[in-house]
């Protein structure tokens, strides 16, 4: 279990890191993050992302993954789930794609909603590996 104070904006914030493990098949570090604090707003990721990498020391900040945060009724402490991968090639081959362009690792591609609902429907003509090839716009 791990405690970092930080003092930015006046109040300090602490970091405590529960259930950490370390899962090979995934190349990664996961735990879940506890952050008091007291008297202040919800800290911004990328500040608890400073924190931790103080922490962990990882072989580079951006393979540091900080999702599902929940502030307690009452507020002064939320919890959240953290991913330390071993390096960024392990972390864009497994992390969702949502994720990696959250963290600016890769782009999204702009589609408009009616495209969507038409590739959707033209998926749902055929079945197995066809559907791949239905959304790739080629029948």
């Amino acid at each position: 279990m791990g405690d970092n104070p930080s003092a930015s904006s006046g109040k300090t914030v602490t970091i405590r890191t529960r259930k950490f493990k370390t899962n090979r098949l995934l190349a990664r570090k996961q735990f879940i993050l506890d952050v008091i604090h007291q008297g202040r707003s919800t800290p911004p990721k990328s500040e608890l992302k400073t924190l931790v990498a103080q922490m962990y020391k990882p072989s580079d900040p951006q393979s540091i993954f900080l999702f599902g945060f929940q502030t307690k009724f009452g507020g002064g402490r939320t919890t959240g789930f953290g991913l330390i991968y071993d390096n960024l090639h392990a972390a864009k081959k497994f992390e969702p794609k949502y994720r990696l362009i959250r963290a600016g690792l890769a782009t999204k591609v702009p589609s408009s909603r009616k495209q969507r609902k038409e590739r959707k429907n033209r998926a749902k003509k055929v079945r197995g590996t066809a559907k791949a090839k239905v959304g790739s716009g080629k029948k």
